[in-house]
C-alpha cells in the first residue's frame, strides 16, 4: 500500500534553503532556529549575549544542525549592516528566510519610561525589523526556494491586547488584524 509515514520529516524539507533568525539563542527564536535547521535549512542566528550564543552553537553542532552564529545588537544600525554582510558572505548572496525575532521588553509604567528606554525599544523591536528587511531584500531576490524569499516578523498578543506596564512593547509589537467583514 506504500509508505504511510506522516512524520513531518517526510512531508517537509528545507534542504538547500538559507535562513537568518535574529535573537536565536533563547525562547521563540531558539525554537525557530532548531525547527528550520531540523528541516534541513542552513541557519544563521545572532544574539547580544556571546556566552549564551556559544553554548547554543555547541549544542547545535552536537546535534549536527547546520547553524552559524554571530554576536549582534540589532538596536545598532551599523551592527545590523555588519550582520547582513556576514549573512551575504556565508550564504553566497542569497537568503530564503528572514525571521525578525529579536525583541526586548521593559516592565515599567509609561510615566517611568525614559527617552533612552523609548529609543532603545523602538530600535530593537521595530526599526531593526524594518531595516533588516531592507538590507535582506537583494538577498531575498536570489532565494532558492519555490515562491521566493520570505520575511517573518514576530508579533505579540500585546500588540492587540493591553497589558499593564507593557506600553512601549505593545506599540512595537502591533499588528494588523483585518475585520472579518472586510
Amino acid at each position: 500500500e506504500g509508505d504511510m509515514t506522516t512524520g513531518r520529516e517526510k512531508r517537509w524539507s528545507l534542504a538547500g534553503a538559507t535562513a537568518l533568525v535574529t535573537g536565536g539563542s533563547k525562547g521563540i527564536g531558539r525554537a525557530i532556529v532548531e525547527e528550520l535547521a531540523g528541516f534541513g535549512a542552513r541557519v544563521h542566528t545572532c544574539s547580544r549575549n556571546a556566552a549564551e550564543l556559544e553554548e547554543c552553537r555547541r549544542q547545535w553542532e552536537e546535534e549536527e544542525l547546520s547553524v552559524t552564529v554571530s554576536v549582534c545588537d540589532v538596536s545598532v544600525r551599523a551592527a545590523r549592516e555588519k550582520l547582513m554582510e556576514t549573512v551575504r558572505e556565508s550564504f553566497h548572496g542569497k537568503l530564503d528566510i528572514l525571521v525578525n525575532n529579536a525583541g526586548q521588553l521593559f516592565f515599567k509604567v509609561a510615566t517611568e519610561l525614559t527617552e533612552n528606554n523609548y529609543s532603545h525599544l523602538m530600535e530593537t523591536n521595530l526599526a531593526s525589523s524594518f531595516h533588516l528587511s531592507q538590507l535582506a531584500h537583494p538577498l531575498l531576490l536570489n532565494a532558492s526556494i519555490c515562491g521566493g524569499g520570505s520575511i517573518i516578523n514576530i508579533s505579540s498578543i500585546a500588540g492587540s491586547v493591553g497589558f499593564p506596564c507593557f506600553t512601549l512593547y505593545s506599540i512595537t509589537k502591533g499588528r494588523y488584524t483585518p475585520d472579518k467583514e472586510e
